[in-house]
């Protein structure tokens, strides 16, 4: 799939559309003490509204440091490895018995035995205010090509652009 990186509306499309069918990556709180280590979550999109919620233990790192609400950033890659991209934007601890529903399955249900009751659940909401995205979409060959060509001849390989995008 082509996007066009000066087509800031196609871009973000292609974000929320990419993050939707992988919904993994990395979450971190950032700028706020201690920092701590990126987590592996899940994503759960609403792009009409900016938001990407998650669901976590009420004890965890990234709970307590949202309790009021902190700049944090979620770091995704595609399957197909064609998009790279790390959202930043304010995470806020909502434990929210709609959007708990809403996002419900079996997946999210295994981390949490005692069902959408559990003392334990929260969740986490980052709302979304831009976001840097990388794409590679000219395949392996291309790629192979690309990196062979730099290495002889000293210059910089072509595999991709660059952009930033305003998700507010």
């Amino acid at each position: 799939m082509t996007t066009d990186i000066n087509d800031k509306a196609a871009l973000e499309k292609r974000l929320w559309d990419d993050l939707e069918k992988n919904r993994y990556g990395m979450l971190g709180a950032v700028g706020t003490l201690p920092v701590g280590h990126f987590a592996p979550m899940t994503a759960f999109t609403e792009p009409e509204a900016g938001k990407i919620w998650f669901y976590t233990n009420t004890h965890s790192g990234l709970a307590q440091a949202a309790q009021s609400g902190t700049k944090a950033m979620f770091i995704v890659q595609a399957k197909d490895q064609e998009l790279q991209a790390c959202i930043g934007g304010t995470l806020r601890a909502r434990f929210d018995a709609m959007q708990r529903d809403k996002f419900w399955s079996p997946m999210v249900a295994a981390w949490f035995p005692k069902g959408k009751d559990d003392p334990d659940l929260t969740l986490l909401c980052l709302d979304c205010s831009d976001a840097e995205i990388w794409l590679s979409e000219q395949g392996p060959i291309k790629f192979g090509w690309e990196i062979a060509k730099a290495n002889l001849t000293g210059s910089t390989p072509d595999i991709g652009a660059h952009a930033k995008v305003s998700l507010s």
